[in-house]
């Protein structure tokens, strides 16, 4: 099978913006992520910049990153990134939910990445969950855990429009009439009851 990247069309698409990133707080609390990074498309020569740019600030100069080349079509062996060239390598035994970014100055980040289809409800979940201090939870864990959110809801929804379509919907809420005044109305008492 073979693989065709349209690099000038993803690049297109993400000059200037910031990369989508969740990072959990620094503490001593350390977890098994440090925050979640949701790119918008797999072109990792294109992706990559600008999330070595966001990190930079916190984790000092990235000079490497690591992935898992099954969910990136391409895998460059160098980017160019502002000021400098990351190193990026690749191995099947990663976590293939997961990226290692490396810096001379403060070590290694492991960010969980969330696929850049996915739905902007279930990215916000998953960068919430990423992020939270402490998580023994691993990328692929996340995700799993997500998908299965995911059908839950589509079951929920599908069960619902079958109820609807098949004649189970509650009646269609009927607008309350306008009390109008009854003129010259009188009781009529019920046979069996006695008026009071």
């Amino acid at each position: 099978m073979t693989t065709t990247l349209d690099r000038t069309a993803n690049r297109a698409l993400t000059p200037g913006l910031p990369a989508r990133l969740s990072l959990t707080p620094k503490t001593t609390l350390a977890g098994r992520l440090d925050g979640a990074w949701w790119p918008r498309s797999r072109d990792l020569a294109a992706e990559l910049p600008a999330l070595a740019d966001a990190l930079e600030g916190r984790w000092g100069r990235i000079t490497r990153v690591l992935v898992n080349p099954g969910h990136w079509p391409v895998v460059p062996h160098k980017v160019a990134v502002t000021g400098h060239v990351l190193h990026v390598g690749w191995f099947t035994e990663q976590d293939p939910d997961k990226v290692i970014l490396l810096s001379y100055t403060t070590g290694r980040c492991d960010l969980l990445v969330i696929p850049p289809e996915t739905e902007p409800a279930s990215a916000a979940r998953l960068m919430t969950a990423a992020a939270l201090l402490g998580s023994i939870l691993t990328a692929s864990a996340l995700m799993s855990g997500e998908a299965a959110i995911g059908r839950r809801m589509r079951e929920a929804r599908s069960s619902e429009d079958a109820w609807e379509t098949d004649g189970g919907a509650a009646p269609t809420p009927q607008p309350h009439p306008v009390a109008h005044p009854v003129v010259g109305a009188r009781m009529i008492p019920l046979p069996g009851r006695t008026g009071g």
